[in-house]
């Protein structure tokens, strides 16, 4: 004889089918996009840890302020170390952008090149030009590109292994990859630029590749003071500091925990609707349950009868999700890197863990909650299945409200019934609102950085020389920088800070610093919560000489991370001559002096960088994240909203016997929980700001530079008003649902 309780499960899905679809919906959504994201962030990964072997990445770069000769660095190879030629040539290109031009034939050896489409270039009319740069500027193979003041055809799209993110400097807080990118010519085009602007700058490998990033310092210090004895460097970059080469690389499946997290976060949400589900499954027949116990059936097949659908729905969407991740969401997780990083060809790398992570840790949330849950309801006795006395303690009293008006003390009992649903819509809500508001917050950070950045310029060109070098132009005024380190005994950062020398009475900058006046920049001071009369120790970028600098003042400059002394103090605390600068502030162009002597100009292009970059490659997942944060919350209103008009289906019908009509009985139920909701949108928003601003922190201390977090009370508003009108829909539905019970429930229920 079949188990009849295995019908139940069937008839218990029609019942229910509504419910139960829509939470199967959210979970597929869910558990796809995270299954695509992991076997994605995999396999990107994967690609991007062999692209260092398969073609042949650098451990390090310096630039020199000219040519080395051949005997030097014969003299550098016999120190266990192969020195590359990686020279190259900058160029303006397209909508004001700079392309770094380097020698098809340096990069056959080191540091090679993942031809995407096309072919590399072969004439002297041709370039190859990186693929990530060639989407963002709408450029594609065939097209003539600007290149200076010529004309080149694009032959090929390709990725260089060392550019996978496209930093123009090391420094820079944002890589930019509308503004910059790199290419490749011809040997023989390359020998026609012009060698005053050239930039010499040399690779190098080890023979015997460092075991740490420990080794690699110590060995790139030693590196760097041979180099050093014989020439000006101009920059020496190690590979383990080499931005260009690792941002991808500690971006990639970096987000990977925080992922898994928000879903089994989700997961438990879920899995606790599914038992307040179950609860006022319980109570309803609470009589047939009774007369199982007493026929005979054990309380662990009741058990394993409701615990049924929660499994079912999480297993197979679960198991569609992981097919719709391994297909279709995995080439979109992959589209949004490739929108980001200009990285090699990548293969899928099918991710057996992926399948572990979505499929049997969400069916074990599932399963241990409800069963923990239902254990625990289902241990009363036959007796009081069948009395509909389901509480283990003696009943207390009912609570004695105060003596509002019938419908307040009604709405009320409402409440304090459906107690533990609305303490989950209130959790639900809170999840909701952290992930709305970072949504919407993100591109009003962005805006207000790039306004701030604009106002606050020290002025509209910041040259930085190769050396002292004097101009006519009257706006130009002179500084000093110098970029060193932090360390202190609670920081310990890779992070250049950037010194700046300036005159101590400059029309630029208005501090007026005397001699020992140290001001640091707002975004400093934020980033690594200095004030005024700290002191914080900064050392050599490659040196071990250290500085203990003290805090005297703050200054509004958030485009940098910066300090600010006196020019005078400036070349007594770094022994340098006296009048030494090798930078220009001015608001004017400066035209007479050589550009293979400027190391870094920087305009307001360069300043906002960040905010167009991000814009630009996680615009969309900004949005996707909002899009995703009203879905869960009207998801989670609707089933907790319906849960509690099902509840109380017995009650409304009584109503309607005695004569209410259907609005009569909305403003009691609906408003109840509307009530409950306002509320619960409204207290969120202080626990969201508290949980924003902490993860915001954690988030911005492995960038370089800061963004202020700045949220608008405007922001506010917006949230609340989404709340409602959102919660509005859902009460449209639910009045539909109170107009469906019939008067007739209440005489189906025999107590």
């Amino acid at each position: 004889m079949k188990n009849p309780l295995r019908r139940k499960i069937f008839r218990e899905f029609k019942t229910g089918i509504e419910k139960y679809i829509i939470i199967f919906l959210f979970m597929l959504g869910t558990v796809s996009f995270v299954s695509g994201f992991l076997v994605a962030g995999d396999s990107m990964k994967t690609t991007y840890d062999t692209s260092f072997e398969k073609y042949n990445v650098e451990d390090g770069n310096f630039e020199l302020l000219k040519r080395a000769d051949d005997s030097i660095l014969n003299k550098y190879e016999n120190k266990d170390i192969e020195i590359y030629n990686n020279s190259f040539i900058e160029k303006k290109s397209v909508n004001n952008s700079t392309l770094r031009i380097f020698d098809n034939t340096n990069i056959k050896e080191i540091n090679k090149v993942c031809l995407m489409k096309g072919k590399l270039p072969e004439n002297t009319d041709e370039i190859a030009i990186d693929r990530l740069y060639a989407d963002n500027n709408k450029l594609n193979i065939g097209d003539e590109i600007k290149v200076g003041k010529e004309r080149l055809k694009i032959s090929g799209l390709v990725a260089l292994s060392n550019y996978s993110a496209l930093f123009s400097n090391n420094n820079d807080m944002m890589f930019d990859s509308i503004k910059f990118g790199v290419a490749i010519v011809d040997n023989e085009k390359f020998k026609l630029y012009d060698k005053d602007n050239l930039h010499y700058s040399y690779a190098w490998k080890y023979n015997k590749e460092p075991k740490d990033d420990i080794e690699a310092k110590e060995k790139s210090e030693e590196f760097y003071k041979l180099v050093s004895k014989d020439y000006i460097v101009s920059s020496f970059t190690p590979r383990f500091s080499n931005q260009a080469i690792n941002f991808a690389g500690d971006d990639i499946g970096g987000d990977r925990t925080m992922i898994l997290v928000l879903m089994y976060i989700l997961t438990v949400i879920i899995a606790f609707i599914f038992t307040v589900t179950i609860s006022n499954t319980i109570s309803s027949e609470s009589s047939v349950i009774g007369t199982l116990r007493a026929m005979g059936y054990s309380r662990g097949e009741l058990v394993r009868t409701y615990i049924a659908m929660p499994i079912i729905v999480t297993l197979i969407a679960s198991i569609l999700g992981n097919i719709l991740g391994y297909t279709l969401l995995k080439d979109m997780v992959m589209n949004l890197y490739y929108g980001s990083y200009s990285l090699p060809t990548c293969k899928t790398i099918w991710n057996g863990e992926a399948f572990i992570l979505t499929t049997i840790i969400p069916i074990l949330i599932m399963i241990v909650i409800n069963v923990l849950i239902l254990v625990h309801k289902l241990s009363l006795s036959p007796q009081k299945f069948l009395r509909h006395d389901l509480s283990k303690k003696q009943k207390n009293k009912s609570i004695k409200l105060p003596s509002f008006k019938f419908l307040r003390r009604f709405r009320l009992r409402i409440v304090i019934q459906n107690l533990s649903n609305y303490l989950i819509m209130f959790l639900g809500i809170i999840f909701a609102n952290v992930l709305l508001m970072f949504g919407l917050m993100i591109m009003p950070i962005l805006n207000n950085y790039k306004d701030e950045v604009t106002n606050n310029m020290i002025a509209k060109y910041q040259y930085i020389l190769r050396s002292e070098v004097e101009t006519s132009n009257s706006n130009a005024e002179k500084y000093a920088v110098e970029s060193l380190k932090i360390s202190s005994s609670n920081v310990d950062s890779s992070e250049d800070i950037s010194i700046y020398g300036v005159q101590e009475n400059s029309k630029y900058i208005n501090l007026n610093l005397s001699n020992k006046d140290v001001c640091i920049s707002d975004g400093f001071a934020d980033k690594y919560s200095l004030k005024v009369g700290d002191s914080v120790t900064l050392k050599e970028r490659y040196g071990t000489k250290k500085y203990k600098l003290k805090v005297t003042k703050i200054y509004h400059y958030p485009s940098s991370i910066a300090a600010f002394i006196n020019i005078d103090y400036f070349n007594d605390i770094f022994d340098n001559k006296d009048n030494y600068f090798n930078g220009y502030f001015s608001n004017k162009k400066i035209t007479d002096i050589n550009k293979n002597m400027i190391l870094t100009t920087i305009t307001k292009s360069e300043l906002t960088k960040v905010s167009r970059q991000l814009e630009n490659s996680m615009g969309g997942s900004f949005k996707m994240v909002e899009v995703f944060a009203i879905i869960l919350y009207m998801v989670l209103i609707y089933l907790l909203s319906k849960i509690v008009i099902e509840k109380n289906a017995t009650s409304i019908s009584m109503v309607k016997v005695l004569g209410y009509s259907n609005r009569e009985i909305s403003k009691l139920y609906i408003v109840s929980t509307t009530v409950v909701v306002v509320l619960s949108v409204i207290l969120s928003l202080p626990i969201a700001n508290v949980v924003i601003n902490s993860l915001y922190r954690t988030m911005m201390m492995d960038f370089t530079g800061w963004l202020p977090l700045t949220i608008e009370p405007i922001l506010y508003i917006k949230m609340i008003v989404f709340g409602i009108a959102f919660y509005a829909l859902v009460a449209i539905v639910q009045f539909y649902k109170i107009k469906k019970i019939p008067m007739d429930q209440v005489l189906k229920r025999v107590e």
